[in-house]
């Protein structure tokens, strides 16, 4: 089904799954190689999707921040798609949560996110438009495929920008979003959101509770990833559609606010939804005492704060400069205190799919990396290396089949019910 399809690297793979015995080395290796040959197999056939990838402000889809190239500074690229056999990506249109919850507020929010949209139009319309393609329907999305052009979705990530006006859920839906995850990190006027915060509505606020009943009128995908748990069964409760997580992980492998338990793994299946299992080496894998020692101490000393990422917004180009000299000094001496402290790996990864599809059913589980926003672990670490998820799923076990749902066909089921069920 894919064009410009370019085989990763074997020993990349072979590396990360070898399960080499000393005994005859050699049968060990073709026994290896014969497995990756039907994983390339398997993944040039499927359709891979990516529910969740974050994007720059106002610099994306520009000169200084071209996702056209091989950019280093970015894990999700239109090269690093193409080398891992990627079909298309969510791109966020991702507002920070501010305790402004009024018209200022929400006027602020929203101009933030017609910021990221035109960003997201520039790169499909202007920039790279014989290399992707920005797509609205899972039609759409094996039409472009086949054509051998990468197909871009938007996402809205944090419902803050809607602020009290529903029209805009339309209008965004317009602008070519097809899901709004409905908080970020913080609780906003649409619901509470996960993390140690007290409750601010209790779950879904009634003004939430008129959003979900929007977005399913217009036939934009509901996502639950970042909401508190109070909220998540006020949403399943209410939603007349399949309702998505994009880019979660299992808590009953790792106790983080942003992961899914167990009784939500299984109400998402009896919802007809899908979770996107997240490649975020703190959701997968709690980190040491050490580690978090240390990145404490490496965010106070480049003075890193919450909520940063949004006041970036307001950066003069000087302050943007001097951001991203920090940014490039913090991800060098990140790579230290991986080394030091290793995190959560691609074996890890796929053991959080291993629990969600005992919890959910395999008809319930999807990809959704979050790359470009914290997102990336060993063996995984961005598109260029998808093909290593699609090698350890069937070293585990799994057949094509079950890969081709995971890496696409359950999102797209979902998004089609979605779009079936608006009014």
């Amino acid at each position: 089904m894919r064009r410009n399809w370019t085989a990763p690297v074997l020993g990349a793979v072979l590396i990360i799954g070898s399960s080499a015995s000393a005994s005859d080395p050699q049968k060990d290796r073709l026994r290896e190689e014969r497995l990756i040959a039907e994983a390339n197999k398997i993944h040039q056939d499927a359709v891979t999707l990516d529910s969740h990838v974050d994007i720059g402000g106002a610099r994306y889809a520009t000169a200084e921040q071209d996702p056209g190239i091989e950019n280093p500074r970015l894990k999700c690229d239109l090269v690093k798609m193409s080398k891992g056999g990627m079909d298309g990506v969510f791109l966020a249109v991702y507002v920070g949560q501010s305790p402004a919850l009024d018209q200022p507020g929400f006027k602020a929010a929203h101009e933030a996110a017609m910021v990221k949209f035109e960003a997201v139009h520039r790169l499909t319309g202007q920039m790279h438009p014989d290399k992707c393609r920005l797509v609205t329907s899972p039609g759409d999305v094996r039409k472009t495929v086949a054509t051998g052009k990468r197909a871009i979705m938007i996402g809205v990530e944090n419902g803050y920008p809607i602020g009290t006006n529903l029209s805009l859920i339309q209008k965004y839906y317009d602008l070519g979003a097809r899901y709004i995850t409905l908080s970020h990190s913080g609780h906003n006027q649409i619901c509470d959101s996960s993390g140690p915060e007290q409750p601010m509505h209790g779950g879904l606020s009634e003004f939430g509770r008129k959003v979900v009943a929007e977005m399913n009128r217009v036939g934009m995908m509901i996502d639950v990833s970042h909401i508190s748990e109070k909220s998540f069964w006020d949403v399943i409760k209410i939603s007349k559609a399949p309702v998505i997580a994009s880019h979660s992980g299992c808590k009953a492998l790792s106790p983080h606010d942003r992961n899914l338990t167990d009784e939500q793994l299984t109400a998402l299946a009896r919802n007809g939804g899908v979770v996107q299992i997240v490649a975020l080496g703190s959701f997968l894998k709690p980190d040491s005492p050490e580690r978090r020692q240390a990145l404490t101490a490496l965010r106070q000393e480049l003075g890193f704060q919450r909520g940063a990422r949004q006041d970036r917004q307001a950066m003069s180009a000087e302050q943007h400069e001097q951001m991203e000299k920090i940014y490039a000094t913090y991800q060098e001496r990140m790579k230290e205190i991986d080394a030091k402290y290793p995190t959560a790996d691609l074996k890890v990864f796929v053991d959080h799919i291993d629990r969600a599809v005992k919890m959910a059913g395999i008809d319930h589980i999807g990809i959704g990396t979050d790359f470009d926003g914290g997102g990336g672990i060993r063996g995984f670490n961005d598109h260029s290396e998808a093909l290593n998820v699609t090698v350890e799923l069937l070293r585990r076990g799994y057949t094509a089949k079950q890969i081709r749902k995971i890496w696409g066909e359950n999102l797209m089921r979902v998004w089609r019910e979605v779009e079936k069920a608006r009014k």
